[in-house]
Order: structure tokens, then sequence, then C-alpha cells
């Protein structure tokens, strides 16, 4: 390594998000341009440490992209002063041990989400990076797509008026893994294991939401289990556990009413994986991860309720596609440009470890409010495990 060149362990390097988002279309991509830029135009080169479980296949990654530092031992990886940041992109079992050992280690930390299988946790782990001092960060990649880039321009610029409600809509078919493979991989469906579509997908919502329109106060969900049984890695039957669907509506304390439907037992029939629908007092919007279409009030058609007769209106060319201005990378990429920069102090980076818990504890509350049958308060929940936390330190 060169005197300048910052080192970045990857840990889960041949992971589905890791491998893909994270290694080849972020740190690799960026290591090939010759480093991450610099607010003064320079560039600042990186090397990269890959850590994975498989040996062998952590060995072909490596020798493909021309890693020359890899191992299967995290606590190796760790030990090297030469690497001062640690990544996470391990699946969320295995994250809270391997951090603890970053946060010994004294490295920064940039991780996947969810930070931890609870909010209880989520919350500690925020509490011993801070009092080590060591800078964190959680990916909240959406936030840098194109599609939400434009939302943000429209809501900043005024563009709503007043913003009354926002749509949701996430999800596809997941195939059983009989007659054709899952897309997904099967401890996804098994709670036990930590999957489900709760603590998957509203971790994300949390951070969209509350960086867009403003902060929950309050979640009223029902999840299900549409399909009980599916087919694994291996050909075999089993027990779907977890939520492969929930149904959502989210109170905002100063803002539109959220509803939203997350499913992996949905087919498609709109422009993208993930639609906001946003309605306004002067316009509306329908936004994709990457495209966004507008309806301003002057330009609204007006439809009138008449069910013995066909609609002869055409409401899809009522709307107009809001133009790609400035050019835009890879979210992921451009998250990680903002982590590092924020390391060497050349920059600020806003999503730690307290926003990851913050998707932790929405989770949780819609999970309770599923149990409850009722609406359950952000507030009062997170009060209520601060209590309950309080109580087993005691006890212990």
């Amino acid at each position: 390594m060169t005197q300048n060149t910052i080192g970045i362990i990857v840990n889960g390097a041949t992971g589905r998000m890791g491998y893909r988002q994270h290694l080849v279309r972020s740190l690799l991509a960026l290591r090939d341009e010759g480093g991450f830029p610099l607010s003064d135009g320079s560039r600042q080169p990186i090397e990269l440490y890959l850590v994975a479980r498989n040996a062998e296949k952590l060995r072909e990654v490596a020798e493909k992209h021309g890693v020359e530092k890899y191992t299967t031992d995290l606590d190796e990886a760790l030990a090297d002063p030469d690497f001062p940041i640690y990544f996470d992109a391990l699946v969320t079992q295995l994250r809270v041990p391997a951090i603890r050992k970053a946060i010994a280690a004294g490295k920064a930390i940039y991780t996947e989400k969810p930070t931890a299988e609870s909010y209880a946790e989520a919350v500690a782990l925020a509490d011993e990076a801070e009092a080590a001092g060591v800078k964190n960060g959680v990916v909240h990649d959406k936030l840098y797509l194109p599609g939400l880039l434009k939302l943000k321009r429209l809501i900043d610029s005024g563009f709503f008026g007043e913003i009354l409600s926002v749509r949701g809509e996430f999800g596809y078919w997941v195939f059983e893994g009989d007659w054709q493979p899952a897309q997904r991989p099967s401890w996804n469906y098994r709670s036990e294991d930590g999957g489900g579509i709760i603590v998957d997908m509203f971790p994300h919502w949390n951070y969209v939401i509350e960086n867009l329109f403003g902060k929950i106060s309050s979640v009223y969900t029902e999840k299900r289990t549409h399909i009980p049984t599916r087919v694994d890695e291996h050909g075999e039957s089993y027990t779907a556990t977890a939520d492969d669907a929930a149904y959502a509506i989210f109170d905002l304390e100063d803002g539109p009413i959220v509803q939203f439907n997350s499913s992996w037992t949905v087919r498609v029939n709109r422009d993208e994986l993930v639609e906001l629908h946003v309605d306004g007092t002067h316009g509306s919007a329908v936004v994709g991860l990457f495209g966004a279409k507008v309806q301003p009030r002057n330009a609204t058609p007006k439809p009138t309720w008449n069910p013995d007769l066909p609609d002869a209106n055409d409401y899809q060319s009522n709307w107009v596609e809001v133009p790609q201005n400035d050019a835009v990378e890879n979210g992921f990429k451009l998250q990680w440009i903002e982590f590092l920069r924020y390391v060497v102090g050349d920059g600020e980076h806003h999503y730690d470890f307290r926003s990851g818990a913050a998707g932790m504890l929405l989770a949780e509350a819609a999970l309770e409010s599923d149990a409850q049958g009722r609406r359950v308060s952000l507030q009062e929940f997170a009060l209520g495990n601060a209590v309950d936390r309080a109580a087993e330190q005691v006890d212990a």
C-alpha cells in the first residue's frame, strides 16, 4: 500500500449484497477510478481486504478482481493497522459480534441494515460505538437513487403544496422453489433465522419516510404468511414461519399519512418494484427508484364517476416524466463516497448507528402492532423497551 492509501475491510465479500452492490459496483469501481473523490478535486486511493467464510469462493473472488489481501479470519483482518475501515455485509444474525470486534479494534464502521436483530441490541451497539469514539454509518442506499432524488427535488421546490398522503407499493412474486427456483434465500422465510419482510424492509421505509416526509409517530400493521410451505436451495420443503407480506399505515408527527404495502407474494403491474404515489394540494407524483412522473393541479383531468359507462379518459397520458437533470451514479457507490469522505474528515454523513436503530424500532413496533391488533406509538414502544432493558440490567 502507498502511504496515502486507505484500507477497507469488506466482511461478507462473497454474499449477494456484499459482492454485487458493495464490492463490484462501489468499492472496486472507486479503486479502479483512482479512489474516492475529495472536495478539492483530488482522489483518495483505497485498498481492499476481503473476508468471507468460504475459502474457495473467497479466493476466486479475490483473484478475479485483483485483490491481494483476503482471509477467512476476521481477527486477522482487524489486526491490520493499514485497514482502518470495517464494512459489514454479513447476514443479520452474525453482524453484532463482528461489529463489536471492529469497535474493539478501533475501526471506523459502515454496515448494511438491519444493524442488529432487535431494537435493544441496535441501541446498545450505537452506545458502544459512541463510547469508543469510532465513526459509524449505516447503508441508506435508496435515498441516493435517481427517483427519490427527483422526489426530494420536487418536495424542496414546493411542487406539492401541502402533501396530503403517500401510498407505497413494494414487492414481486418470489417463486416457492419447487417448479422454479426462488429468487431469495430460504432463510428469508424463517423467523427463527431472522427472516421476514417487516424486519427486512421496514428499516428501509423508516429512513425513506423520515428523510422525505417527516418523523413517524405511530404504526398500524397487519402481517401475513401467505405461502406456508416453500422449497429450499437443496430441494427440501420447509415451513415458512416468517411474514412474506405486510400492510401498514404510518402516522407522521407533522406530515401526511403514509400507507405501505410490502409483499413477496404479489405480481407486478407497475413501472418499478418500488413505487410511491404522493398526492398534494398543488400536484401529485408517482415515483420509483429511477423514474418519476408528475401531474400539477392545472393539468389535472376532471373525472366524473359513472359506473354505467366505460371511462374514455386515458389517465396514464395525463402525467409528465420528470427529467434527469443531473448525472446520477449507483446509489450504493454515492453513499460509500459520502461515508469515506466523512471518515477522512472531508464531509458529513448523517446516517449512523442511531438511524439504524430507528429502523429496527419501526420494525419491532410494526410486529407489536400486528400481535396486538392496534396502532402502536413509537415513542411509547421505545420508552417501554428502555424500561425493560433497565430492569434486565438490575436483575443481572
